[in-house]
Protein backbone atom coordinates (compact mmCIF):
# COMPACT_ATOMS: atom_id res chain seq x y z
CA UNK A 1 0.00 0.00 0.00
CA UNK A 2 2.71 2.75 0.99
CA UNK A 3 4.94 1.90 -2.17
CA UNK A 4 1.18 2.31 -4.36
CA UNK A 5 0.80 5.55 -2.88
CA UNK A 6 4.83 6.42 -3.25
CA UNK A 7 4.40 5.44 -6.75
CA UNK A 8 1.09 7.24 -7.39
CA UNK A 9 3.00 10.46 -5.79
CA UNK A 10 6.05 10.34 -8.25
CA UNK A 11 3.47 9.90 -11.41
CA UNK A 12 1.60 12.86 -10.17
CA UNK A 13 4.78 14.65 -9.52
CA UNK A 14 5.98 13.71 -13.24
CA UNK A 15 3.33 14.25 -15.14
CA UNK A 16 2.99 17.71 -13.89
CA UNK A 17 6.49 18.48 -14.85
CA UNK A 18 5.69 17.10 -18.37
CA UNK A 19 2.67 19.60 -18.15
CA UNK A 20 4.87 22.88 -17.50
CA UNK A 21 3.52 23.20 -13.82
CA UNK A 22 6.75 24.37 -11.29
CA UNK A 23 7.92 22.37 -8.50
CA UNK A 24 8.36 24.24 -5.09
CA UNK A 25 11.56 23.10 -2.62
CA UNK A 26 10.07 22.50 0.55
CA UNK A 27 12.04 23.64 3.77
CA UNK A 28 11.56 23.24 7.68
CA UNK A 29 8.83 24.91 8.91
CA UNK A 30 9.70 27.68 11.70
CA UNK A 31 8.40 26.00 15.18
CA UNK A 32 6.89 23.13 12.37
CA UNK A 33 7.66 19.83 11.03
CA UNK A 34 10.94 19.45 9.15
CA UNK A 35 11.78 17.76 6.11
CA UNK A 36 12.82 14.05 6.11
CA UNK A 37 11.64 14.40 10.17
CA UNK A 38 11.45 10.93 11.45
CA UNK A 39 11.27 11.17 15.60
CA UNK A 40 9.35 13.83 17.44
CA UNK A 41 10.09 17.50 17.55
CA UNK A 42 12.59 18.97 19.41
CA UNK A 43 11.01 19.50 23.15
CA UNK A 44 10.38 23.44 24.58
CA UNK A 45 9.07 21.92 27.93
CA UNK A 46 10.04 19.63 30.73
CA UNK A 47 6.68 17.68 30.15
CA UNK A 48 8.15 17.42 26.31
CA UNK A 49 11.70 16.15 27.15
CA UNK A 50 10.11 14.04 29.64
CA UNK A 51 8.26 12.26 26.82
CA UNK A 52 10.83 12.37 24.58
CA UNK A 53 12.74 10.67 27.18
CA UNK A 54 10.29 7.73 27.90
CA UNK A 55 9.21 7.61 23.90
CA UNK A 56 13.24 6.73 23.57
CA UNK A 57 12.86 4.02 27.11
CA UNK A 58 9.83 2.33 25.37
CA UNK A 59 11.24 1.80 22.43
CA UNK A 60 14.66 0.48 23.64
CA UNK A 61 12.32 -2.18 25.64
CA UNK A 62 10.72 -2.90 22.79
CA UNK A 63 13.78 -3.62 20.66
CA UNK A 64 15.16 -5.94 23.81
CA UNK A 65 12.52 -7.69 24.00
CA UNK A 66 12.30 -7.95 20.49
CA UNK A 67 15.37 -9.27 20.71
CA UNK A 68 15.49 -11.92 23.37
CA UNK A 69 12.07 -13.46 21.77
CA UNK A 70 13.02 -13.76 17.95
CA UNK A 71 16.51 -14.44 19.13
CA UNK A 72 15.55 -17.54 21.20
CA UNK A 73 12.97 -18.99 18.63
CA UNK A 74 15.15 -18.85 15.97
CA UNK A 75 18.18 -20.40 17.86
CA UNK A 76 15.09 -23.31 18.95
CA UNK A 77 14.78 -23.65 15.16
CA UNK A 78 17.90 -24.19 14.15
CA UNK A 79 19.90 -26.25 16.67
CA UNK A 80 17.01 -28.23 17.73
CA UNK A 81 15.51 -28.97 13.94
CA UNK A 82 14.43 -32.52 13.10
CA UNK A 83 17.45 -32.97 10.19
CA UNK A 84 19.79 -32.99 12.55
CA UNK A 85 18.36 -35.65 15.20
CA UNK A 86 16.28 -33.96 17.37
CA UNK A 87 13.01 -35.17 18.72
CA UNK A 88 10.05 -33.48 20.52
CA UNK A 89 9.93 -32.64 24.07
CA UNK A 90 7.69 -35.39 25.66
CA UNK A 91 7.02 -32.61 28.82
CA UNK A 92 3.49 -31.17 28.52
CA UNK A 93 4.30 -28.33 31.45
CA UNK A 94 6.86 -26.53 33.33
CA UNK A 95 6.01 -24.75 36.41
CA UNK A 96 9.34 -22.86 36.34
CA UNK A 97 8.87 -21.50 33.11
CA UNK A 98 4.85 -20.80 33.61
CA UNK A 99 6.20 -18.35 36.93
CA UNK A 100 8.80 -16.76 34.80
CA UNK A 101 6.78 -15.58 31.59
CA UNK A 102 4.41 -14.54 34.58
CA UNK A 103 6.61 -12.76 36.68
CA UNK A 104 8.99 -11.22 34.00
CA UNK A 105 6.47 -9.62 31.92
CA UNK A 106 4.75 -7.74 35.10
CA UNK A 107 7.71 -6.86 36.32
CA UNK A 108 8.48 -5.33 32.87
CA UNK A 109 4.90 -3.65 32.69
CA UNK A 110 5.81 -1.86 36.50
CA UNK A 111 8.97 -0.45 35.13
CA UNK A 112 7.33 1.09 32.16
CA UNK A 113 4.72 2.52 33.94
CA UNK A 114 6.12 3.91 36.83
CA UNK A 115 7.57 6.70 34.82
CA UNK A 116 4.80 7.09 32.88
CA UNK A 117 2.62 7.80 35.29
CA UNK A 118 4.77 10.25 37.11
CA UNK A 119 4.91 12.41 33.66
CA UNK A 120 1.00 11.74 33.05
CA UNK A 121 0.33 13.10 36.57
CA UNK A 122 2.25 15.94 35.74
CA UNK A 123 0.26 16.72 32.84
CA UNK A 124 -2.77 16.64 34.56
CA UNK A 125 -1.64 19.77 37.48
CA UNK A 126 -3.27 22.86 36.21
CA UNK A 127 -2.86 24.21 39.05
CA UNK A 128 -0.90 27.82 39.90
CA UNK A 129 -1.05 29.00 36.32
CA UNK A 130 0.02 32.85 35.63
CA UNK A 131 -1.65 32.68 33.01
CA UNK A 132 -5.55 31.17 31.87
CA UNK A 133 -6.57 30.77 28.38
CA UNK A 134 -9.58 29.53 26.65
CA UNK A 135 -9.41 28.15 22.94
CA UNK A 136 -12.51 27.52 21.62
CA UNK A 137 -13.15 25.67 18.47
CA UNK A 138 -15.25 26.03 15.90
CA UNK A 139 -15.40 25.04 12.26
CA UNK A 140 -12.96 26.08 11.17
CA UNK A 141 -10.92 28.32 13.21
CA UNK A 142 -10.00 29.30 17.12
CA UNK A 143 -11.31 31.77 19.53
CA UNK A 144 -9.18 32.80 22.25
CA UNK A 145 -10.09 34.73 25.29
CA UNK A 146 -7.37 35.67 27.76
CA UNK A 147 -9.14 34.96 30.80
CA UNK A 148 -6.81 35.31 33.86
CA UNK A 149 -2.89 36.84 34.49
CA UNK A 150 -1.45 39.67 32.56
CA UNK A 151 -3.75 40.22 29.35
CA UNK A 152 -7.08 39.17 30.74
CA UNK A 153 -10.09 40.53 28.88
CA UNK A 154 -8.34 40.28 25.30
CA UNK A 155 -10.06 38.37 22.81
CA UNK A 156 -9.37 37.57 19.36
CA UNK A 157 -10.10 34.37 16.29
CA UNK A 158 -7.31 33.00 14.37
CA UNK A 159 -7.90 32.05 11.44
CA UNK A 160 -5.70 30.28 8.78
CA UNK A 161 -4.04 32.88 6.81
CA UNK A 162 -2.82 30.71 3.61
CA UNK A 163 -4.00 32.50 1.00
CA UNK A 164 -7.06 29.75 -1.11
CA UNK A 165 -5.55 30.71 -4.52
CA UNK A 166 -2.42 28.40 -2.71
CA UNK A 167 -4.82 25.85 -2.36
CA UNK A 168 -6.76 25.47 -4.88
CA UNK A 169 -3.73 26.17 -7.77
CA UNK A 170 -1.22 24.16 -7.84
CA UNK A 171 0.79 26.27 -10.01
CA UNK A 172 0.87 28.77 -7.60
CA UNK A 173 4.35 28.82 -5.31
CA UNK A 174 3.40 27.55 -1.72
CA UNK A 175 4.88 29.64 1.35
CA UNK A 176 7.30 27.91 4.42
CA UNK A 177 4.79 27.91 6.63
CA UNK A 178 1.87 26.81 4.05
CA UNK A 179 -1.63 25.20 5.52
CA UNK A 180 0.01 26.09 8.99
CA UNK A 181 0.22 30.15 9.36
CA UNK A 182 -2.70 32.20 10.96
CA UNK A 183 -3.68 35.50 10.99
CA UNK A 184 -3.53 36.28 15.08
CA UNK A 185 -1.63 33.54 16.79
CA UNK A 186 -1.22 32.91 20.48
CA UNK A 187 1.24 34.89 22.14
CA UNK A 188 2.40 33.74 25.64
CA UNK A 189 5.37 34.79 28.03
CA UNK A 190 8.90 32.30 28.01
CA UNK A 191 9.16 30.19 31.42
CA UNK A 192 5.31 31.15 32.51
CA UNK A 193 2.98 28.29 33.05
CA UNK A 194 0.08 28.72 30.84
CA UNK A 195 -3.16 27.13 31.64
CA UNK A 196 -5.22 26.16 28.16
CA UNK A 197 -8.94 25.79 28.71
CA UNK A 198 -10.91 23.81 25.67
CA UNK A 199 -14.48 23.59 24.52
CA UNK A 200 -16.14 24.14 21.22
CA UNK A 201 -19.28 25.70 19.75
CA UNK A 202 -19.89 22.96 17.25
CA UNK A 203 -18.36 19.59 16.68
CA UNK A 204 -15.28 18.18 18.61
CA UNK A 205 -11.79 19.58 17.48
CA UNK A 206 -8.43 19.34 19.53
CA UNK A 207 -6.09 21.94 20.23
CA UNK A 208 -2.51 20.55 20.55
CA UNK A 209 1.21 21.76 20.06
CA UNK A 210 3.95 18.93 19.21
CA UNK A 211 7.02 20.86 20.31
CA UNK A 212 4.72 21.16 24.06
CA UNK A 213 3.83 18.19 24.12
CA UNK A 214 0.10 18.99 24.57
CA UNK A 215 -2.71 17.61 22.98
CA UNK A 216 -6.44 18.33 24.32
CA UNK A 217 -9.88 17.65 23.28
CA UNK A 218 -12.43 20.77 22.87
CA UNK A 219 -15.78 19.13 23.37
CA UNK A 220 -18.85 21.19 22.82
CA UNK A 221 -20.74 21.75 26.38
CA UNK A 222 -17.48 20.52 28.12
CA UNK A 223 -14.91 22.26 29.39
CA UNK A 224 -11.27 20.53 29.61
CA UNK A 225 -7.83 21.79 30.22
CA UNK A 226 -3.95 21.31 29.47
CA UNK A 227 -1.17 23.14 30.28
CA UNK A 228 2.78 24.19 29.35
CA UNK A 229 5.42 26.35 30.47
CA UNK A 230 7.70 27.40 27.20
CA UNK A 231 11.59 27.59 28.02
CA UNK A 232 12.64 28.94 24.53
CA UNK A 233 11.57 32.01 22.90
CA UNK A 234 10.37 31.30 19.06
CA UNK A 235 7.36 30.31 16.96
CA UNK A 236 5.37 26.71 17.88
CA UNK A 237 2.36 25.35 15.46
CA UNK A 238 -0.13 22.80 15.78
CA UNK A 239 -3.49 21.73 14.07
CA UNK A 240 -6.81 20.60 15.52
CA UNK A 241 -6.29 16.76 16.14
CA UNK A 242 -9.72 15.87 15.94
CA UNK A 243 -11.36 14.63 12.09
CA UNK A 244 -14.14 18.17 12.72
CA UNK A 245 -15.46 18.35 9.22
CA UNK A 246 -14.34 19.26 5.26
CA UNK A 247 -11.68 22.10 6.43
CA UNK A 248 -10.16 19.86 9.48
CA UNK A 249 -7.01 20.37 7.29
CA UNK A 250 -7.11 24.12 7.45
CA UNK A 251 -7.59 24.73 10.83
CA UNK A 252 -3.98 25.37 11.92
CA UNK A 253 -2.73 26.74 15.74
CA UNK A 254 0.60 28.98 16.42
CA UNK A 255 1.59 30.18 19.49
CA UNK A 256 4.38 32.87 19.75
CA UNK A 257 6.87 32.70 22.79
CA UNK A 258 7.85 35.85 23.51
CA UNK A 259 10.19 37.80 26.96
CA UNK A 260 7.89 39.28 29.13
CA UNK A 261 8.80 43.03 28.36
CA UNK A 262 7.84 42.10 24.45
CA UNK A 263 4.26 40.04 26.06
CA UNK A 264 3.66 43.26 27.66
CA UNK A 265 4.08 45.53 24.73
CA UNK A 266 1.64 42.84 22.88
CA UNK A 267 -1.19 42.94 25.75
CA UNK A 268 -1.23 46.54 25.47
CA UNK A 269 -1.20 46.68 21.94
CA UNK A 270 -3.94 44.22 21.75
CA UNK A 271 -6.04 45.74 24.22
CA UNK A 272 -6.14 49.53 22.03
CA UNK A 273 -6.66 47.39 18.96
CA UNK A 274 -9.80 45.95 20.68
CA UNK A 275 -10.88 49.30 21.68
CA UNK A 276 -10.64 51.42 18.40
CA UNK A 277 -12.60 48.13 16.96
CA UNK A 278 -15.15 48.39 19.85
CA UNK A 279 -18.61 49.43 17.92
CA UNK A 280 -21.31 51.05 19.55
CA UNK A 281 -24.50 48.92 18.97
CA UNK A 282 -26.70 51.82 18.92
CA UNK A 283 -24.45 53.71 15.95
CA UNK A 284 -27.50 53.67 12.94
CA UNK A 285 -25.46 52.31 9.67
CA UNK A 286 -26.42 52.82 6.01
CA UNK A 287 -27.07 49.84 3.98
CA UNK A 288 -23.56 50.15 1.97
CA UNK A 289 -21.67 49.94 5.35
CA UNK A 290 -23.14 46.74 6.63
CA UNK A 291 -22.85 45.23 3.25
CA UNK A 292 -19.49 46.30 2.88
CA UNK A 293 -18.43 45.14 6.61
CA UNK A 294 -20.91 41.89 5.68
CA UNK A 295 -18.97 40.73 2.79
CA UNK A 296 -15.87 40.11 4.95
CA UNK A 297 -17.81 39.16 7.66
CA UNK A 298 -19.29 36.52 5.25
CA UNK A 299 -15.86 35.51 3.63
CA UNK A 300 -14.07 35.08 7.05
CA UNK A 301 -16.81 32.73 9.01
CA UNK A 302 -19.38 31.50 6.77
CA UNK A 303 -17.89 30.89 2.79
CA UNK A 304 -16.55 27.23 4.04
CA UNK A 305 -20.11 26.04 4.37
CA UNK A 306 -22.49 28.14 2.36
CA UNK A 307 -19.72 28.87 -0.47
CA UNK A 308 -18.84 32.25 -2.23
CA UNK A 309 -21.85 32.25 -4.65
CA UNK A 310 -24.78 31.32 -1.61
CA UNK A 311 -25.77 28.00 -3.00
CA UNK A 312 -24.04 25.92 -0.03
CA UNK A 313 -23.48 21.92 -0.29
CA UNK A 314 -26.15 20.45 -1.58
CA UNK A 315 -27.27 17.72 1.74
CA UNK A 316 -24.93 19.15 4.08
CA UNK A 317 -25.27 22.88 4.45
CA UNK A 318 -28.23 25.48 3.17
CA UNK A 319 -28.28 27.61 0.56
CA UNK A 320 -28.27 30.95 1.50
CA UNK A 321 -29.28 32.40 -1.59
CA UNK A 322 -32.97 32.14 -2.04
CA UNK A 323 -33.26 31.15 1.27
CA UNK A 324 -37.18 31.01 2.76
CA UNK A 325 -35.00 32.27 6.46
CA UNK A 326 -33.57 35.27 4.64
CA UNK A 327 -35.86 36.02 2.65
CA UNK A 328 -38.48 36.40 5.43
CA UNK A 329 -38.99 38.27 8.61
CA UNK A 330 -35.56 39.51 10.13
CA UNK A 331 -36.60 37.92 13.41
CA UNK A 332 -35.63 34.43 12.44
CA UNK A 333 -32.78 34.90 10.83
CA UNK A 334 -31.08 37.07 13.69
CA UNK A 335 -32.11 34.52 15.93
CA UNK A 336 -30.58 31.84 14.42
CA UNK A 337 -27.47 33.69 14.00
CA UNK A 338 -27.12 33.98 17.39
CA UNK A 339 -28.53 30.43 18.72
CA UNK A 340 -27.43 28.30 15.98
CA UNK A 341 -30.14 25.45 14.66
CA UNK A 342 -29.00 22.39 13.16
CA UNK A 343 -25.62 22.38 11.68
CA UNK A 344 -25.40 26.12 12.11
CA UNK A 345 -23.11 26.93 15.18
CA UNK A 346 -24.00 29.70 17.83
CA UNK A 347 -22.15 32.98 17.12
CA UNK A 348 -23.64 35.13 19.79
CA UNK A 349 -20.13 34.59 21.82
CA UNK A 350 -18.34 34.48 18.53
CA UNK A 351 -19.43 37.66 16.68
CA UNK A 352 -20.46 41.64 17.58
CA UNK A 353 -23.70 42.59 17.56
CA UNK A 354 -22.45 44.79 14.42
CA UNK A 355 -20.75 41.79 12.95
CA UNK A 356 -23.90 39.35 12.84
CA UNK A 357 -26.32 42.42 11.42
CA UNK A 358 -23.89 43.02 8.69
CA UNK A 359 -23.95 39.71 7.57
CA UNK A 360 -27.16 39.46 7.82
CA UNK A 361 -27.70 42.82 5.74
CA UNK A 362 -25.52 41.47 3.36
CA UNK A 363 -26.97 38.17 2.81
CA UNK A 364 -30.53 39.64 2.61
CA UNK A 365 -28.92 41.86 -0.30
CA UNK A 366 -26.59 39.38 -2.42
CA UNK A 367 -26.83 37.23 -5.38
CA UNK A 368 -30.79 36.78 -6.04
CA UNK A 369 -32.11 37.95 -2.77
CA UNK A 370 -33.96 40.50 -2.13
CA UNK A 371 -35.29 40.35 0.81
CA UNK A 372 -38.66 41.99 2.76
CA UNK A 373 -36.46 43.79 5.44
CA UNK A 374 -33.36 44.09 3.88
CA UNK A 375 -31.47 45.99 6.68
CA UNK A 376 -30.61 44.71 10.34
CA UNK A 377 -29.03 47.08 12.79
CA UNK A 378 -26.59 46.20 15.65
CA UNK A 379 -29.40 47.57 17.98
CA UNK A 380 -31.52 44.71 16.50
CA UNK A 381 -29.02 42.22 17.27
CA UNK A 382 -28.83 43.71 20.50
CA UNK A 383 -32.01 43.42 21.92
CA UNK A 384 -32.37 39.96 20.56
CA UNK A 385 -29.90 38.78 22.67
CA UNK A 386 -31.44 39.64 25.92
Amino acid sequence: MKLAKRLQSLMLGASLLAAGVPSWAVVDSQGGPAVRQLNFQPPVTKIAEEVYSLHNLMLIICLVIFVAVFGVMFYSIIKHRKSVGHRPATFHESTAVEIAWTIVPFLIVIGMALPATKTVVAMKDTSNADITIKATGMQWKWGYDYLKGEGEGISFLSAMSTPREQIVDVSKAKSDNYLIEVDNPVVVPVNKKIRIVTTANDVIHAWGIPAFSVKQDAIPGFVRDTWFRAEKIGTYRGNCYELCGKEHAFMPIVVNVVSDEDYKKWTEAKKKEMAAQADDPNKTWTVDELKQRGEKVYAANCVACHQANGKGVPGAFAAVDGSPVVLGPKGPQIDILLNGKGGMPPWKGVLSDTDIAAVITYTRNSWSNKAQANIVQPAEVLAARK
